[in-house]
């Protein structure tokens, strides 16, 4: 079992130390925050070690996973990947792109594997489909939140449509040619509600929205390619695919006619998908990507890009 300690307490670092001490793959060793109070409350609540320093939990273990606020991320990351430790970063991966640059340096320089949280990744609806996801021409991703003040310390972007231009990135083989955005600070000091539109190198254009002041919860990406249209719910945990068929053994929703006379069949299927536990299935594939010495899932270069273009919508912004 890998030893594992956890940096940060706050919402998400409960719900990492609670995973982490239910995973076969780890061993909870313990707990830091600047909070040294809260930091005892979790440690105790998951019977490990709350540590008063983040150096000495260092030397206890051979994975750190940091769930602290973001702009503390690169100095943890970095002095963790000194200590040849192996490093859980959530995202965003940093606060700048030449903050993760150096990660990435430094991380090959020190032959350390470095994972980040974009967690959706490991949602089933997703990967249910993602073998059918091939050149995609136009996306369009809706992330809707109702308010909530944790979070409010950044941009939506980095806080919800990152997890969505993380799941384009992998699904796109292809540069980003340009981009169009615009944000609005309805509630917060930063954007409350953002629009992206994101052209790439092939023709493809993405179309993406996110808010954090909706009167309702949504998180739904489409893709449409050629012969085929994949929705994925990753809030409710659905795919559906609707393609065209021209099996005459497939059973179709129906049939149109074109102009030439050809016939098309529309099929649609509604994969079954397997309920998981997207946060504790990342955590335990980073753990496989250690102990079998292969690239995490979501590497630290996956992070870098996905930052790099959240960052550049949040200066597009009019």
């Amino acid at each position: 079992m890998l030893k594992v300690g956890v940096v940060g307490c706050g919402h998400l670092g409960k719900i990492h130390s609670k995973l982490l001490s239910q995973s076969e793959n780890y061993s909870l060793i313990g707990i830091y925050d600047k909070d040294n109070e809260q930091s005892s409350r979790v440690s105790s609540e998951f019977k490990c070690t709350s540590f008063e320093s983040f150096e000495s939990l260092l030397d206890s273990v051979d994975v750190i996973d940091i769930v602290a606020p973001t702009p503390f991320h690169f100095n943890y990351a970095k002095q963790a990947i000194n200590k040849n430790k192996h490093v859980f970063i959530e995202k965003p991966v940093c606060t700048t792109s030449e903050e993760s640059e150096e990660l990435i340096k430094l991380g090959d320089l020190k032959k350390v594997k470095i994972q980040v949280g974009h967690v959706e990744r490991f949602n089933p609806a997703f990967t249910k489909v993602e073998r059918e996801i091939s050149k995609p021409m136009f996306i369009e991703s809706h992330r809707l939140a109702k308010f909530n003040p944790r979070g409010t310390d950044v941009s939506v972007v980095l806080d919800l449509m990152i997890h969505d231009i993380d799941i384009i990135l992998k699904t796109v083989d292809s540069k980003v040619k340009d981009i169009l955005s615009s944000g609005v600070s309805v509630i917060s000091e930063t954007p409350d509600i953002a629009n992206a539109r994101i052209e790439f190198e092939n023709g493809c254009v993405a179309n993406l929205t996110a808010s954090r002041v909706s009167l309702k919860n949504m998180r739904k990406t489409r893709f449409f390619q050629t012969g085929k249209y994949i929705s994925v719910d990753f809030l409710n945990k659905e795919s559906e695919i609707v393609e065209i068929d021209s099996d005459d053994n497939a059973i179709p929703i129906m049939t149109l006619e074109l102009a030439n006379g050809i016939k098309k069949n529309i099929v649609f299927n509604k994969p079954k998908i397997k309920e998981n536990n997207a946060i504790l299935e990342e955590l335990n594939s980073f753990a496989e990507s250690i102990n079998k010495n292969k690239v995490p899932k979501v590497n630290i270069s996956d992070g870098h890009n996905a930052l790099d273009i959240a960052l550049k919508i949040i200066a597009n912004f009019k």
